[in-house]
């Protein structure tokens, strides 16, 4: 079975009244910036600086979310290099509760985007192929794509477009929200489709754009891996789950002896399983019974890096469910609760970076993503929609046992960046 992990950030710009119509264009053209993607010269400590601050975020914005019932999944890195697209527009008191909520205030203003550069570059070397093990394939194929979408005839400012170009290797496609919104709206979800593997085909539905739509800004993460030690289809077995509230359901269950880190800590375990070549793995956190809701709940006070610290090489006799986790939800409430509120305020956004056309702000924020784990490995898919509108190791052998609530995180290892954030309660 293939294995895909993608993820598509979208931002649809808005603004206060509409203006004088613009035909329609022919075919998607692209125009925009004439520089090409450069090779980022950001220093390690400027990534570093980066990848704590999405670390930050992924744990922040999990506390928010999973205050609602039911499992989880989003993408915290495709979150906030969407984010950070839209603050490169982002003016005044706007930008400064962006950059606050998103972690940046460590890292120079001038610098946050080549680091961002330099952080997909670092993703983008994780790629490899392996001999086939047993007619198995092996390998790491990630990319990262982002690509604008722009209202035909619209003034948009030339430093915003370059810097896009230069750092995301965005161009611009020429669309006329205008006169064709729905046509304009059903190529961005054929190319999200197509980035996505048909995945996510409905990413914008009908009335997400229109008339007074001006740009929309895509991003696409595609990730197809394989674990580095997969598990024997033919031990694959029912076994009981045991849910918050007690009841036992059965789920298939996956079962391996492994070579993997693991760590102990107070109220939980951890077990972290590589990906092929050992460079993306997934952090597995098992609080012990009855402790889930304690556990959780110390994410965002540093878990996560705690755990990392702890991680030692082990002999693991695991037991891990086969699960499958679609969530749905619109995030502006939770990035509110972070800090950003003025981009969410017609009255006061100021997206002058970006235009000084048209009053812009943001006046949704949609993410969808999903994520199925079996014995060959991970796939995942993962949309956001932004609006911007107006007014209008020792030698012994470890059992871990995950037949109650946990909690993963889907990372590279050497970066710390989390690809996928989430828990599952019921893996039903």
């Amino acid at each position: 079975m293939r294995r895909l992990l993608s993820v598509v950030i979208t931002f649809a710009l808005f603004v206060a009244a509409c203006g004088d119509d613009t035909p329609s264009t022919e075919g998607l053209q692209l125009i925009a910036s004439d520089l090409q993607r450069v090779d980022s010269d950001a220093s390690q400590t400027d990534v570093d600086a980066l990848a704590a601050a999405q670390a930050d975020f992924a744990a922040a914005l999990y506390a928010i979310l999973a205050e609602e019932d039911g499992d989880l999944v989003f993408s915290p890195v495709s979150i906030h290099i969407a984010l950070a697209m839209a603050l490169a527009g982002a003016e005044g008191e706007t930008e400064t509760q962006m950059v606050e909520a998103l972690g940046l205030a460590g890292i120079p203003a001038d610098r946050v985007h080549a680091a961002l550069n330099a952080l997909d570059a670092l993703l983008e070397a994780r790629n490899r192929v392996e001999p086939p093990v047993d007619g198995e394939e092996r390998k790491i194929e990630l990319s990262i794509v982002n690509s604008l979408w722009g209202q035909s005839g619209f003034a948009f400012e030339q430093e915003f477009l370059d810097l896009l170009a230069a750092n995301y290797g965005a161009g611009m496609r020429v669309v006329d929200y205008r006169a064709a919104a729905e046509e304009a709206r059903q190529a961005i979800n054929e190319w999200v489709a197509g980035e996505t593997n048909d995945r996510i085909t409905e990413l914008l539905p009908e009335g997400a754009v229109d008339e007074l739509t001006r740009l929309v800004l895509t991003n696409a993460v595609y990730l197809d891996a394989t674990w580095l030690e997969p598990f024997d289809r033919l031990v694959t077995a029912a076994e009981g789950f045991t849910l918050a509230d007690g009841t036992v359901v059965d789920v298939p269950t996956m079962h391996g002896s492994v070579s993997a880190r693991y760590a102990r800590g107070d109220g939980w375990q951890a077990v972290d399983l590589a990906y092929t070549g050992g460079e993306l793995s997934m952090l597995l956190i098992l609080p012990d019974a009855g402790r889930f809701d304690e556990v959780e709940g110390s994410l965002s006070a540093g878990l996560i890096e705690e755990a990392r610290a702890a991680l030692e090489e082990a002999e693991v006799t695991i037991s891990l469910p086969k699960f499958e986790i679609r969530t749905q939800t619109d995030l502006v409430a939770a990035l509110t609760a972070l800090g950003i509120q003025d981009a969410f305020d017609a009255n006061v956004a100021d997206f002058t970076g970006i235009s000084t056309e048209e009053q812009l702000y943001v006046s949704g924020v949609l993410h969808e993503a999903f994520i199925a784990v079996d014995e060959a490995g991970t796939e995942a898919a993962a949309a956001t929609a932004v609006i911007i509108g107006t007014t209008s190791a020792p030698v012994e052998v470890i059992a871990v046992t995950f037949d109650r609530p946990f909690m993963f995180l889907l990372q590279d290892r050497a970066t710390g960046a989390a690809l996928f954030i989430g828990r599952v309660l019921d893996p039903r």
